[in-house]
């Protein structure tokens, strides 16, 4: 783990900015230009009205599971765990893509490219930005709700669903 290598225990609550001054210290080496294109590339390719958020040890610095540092095997070696939020995103996927269908896929990721093939272009340019695995899922707002909320998985919201609405 690098020095400057910050984590956070699982039981402290992180705010918004800390969510992401975390994202863009970890992921792009503290280039806010470099998380800013990032977003904006998933925006150009998303369907209105789908929201995006990233969870993960890139939000908080250590990983769920074992509370390892992120990239705690080496640079670029955790992944980015995307979740598309909204109902015309989950028609990408496959009926074979799902945890629950038609409410909570798997992740679009180097075992299973097959179950959204139309999100793999967009997989492959974020992984080229930032060298390292991306997964996208897609779930419905309700099921976000669960996790985030009621559960109390963090998150960042990249992208609310209504900056990208048709309206707009």
């Amino acid at each position: 783990m690098a020095d400057d290598a910050r984590t956070t225990p699982p039981e402290t609550e992180l705010t918004g900015p800390e969510k992401k001054a975390n994202v863009i210290r970890l992921v792009f080496n503290g280039s806010r230009r470099a998380y800013d294109e990032f977003v904006e590339v998933i925006r150009s390719t998303i369907p209105p009205g789908t929201g995006v958020v990233l969870r993960g040890s890139a939000v908080t610095g250590v990983r769920w599971k074992d509370q390892a540092a992120f990239d705690s095997d080496g640079a670029g070696t955790s992944d980015l765990d995307l979740t598309l939020v909204g109902d015309e995103v989950i028609g990408l996927y496959k009926l074979t893509g799902f945890f629950v269908p038609g409410i909570h896929s798997r992740p679009v990721s180097e075992k299973d490219p097959e179950i959204a093939p139309d999100l793999v272009p967009l997989r492959d340019r974020l992984m080229a930005m930032v060298g390292r695995p991306v997964n996208i899922q897609a779930t419905r707002d309700f099921v976000m709700y669960l996790r985030g909320e009621v559960i109390g998985q963090p998150y960042l919201v990249l992208i609310d669903k209504d900056e990208c609405s048709s309206d707009s």
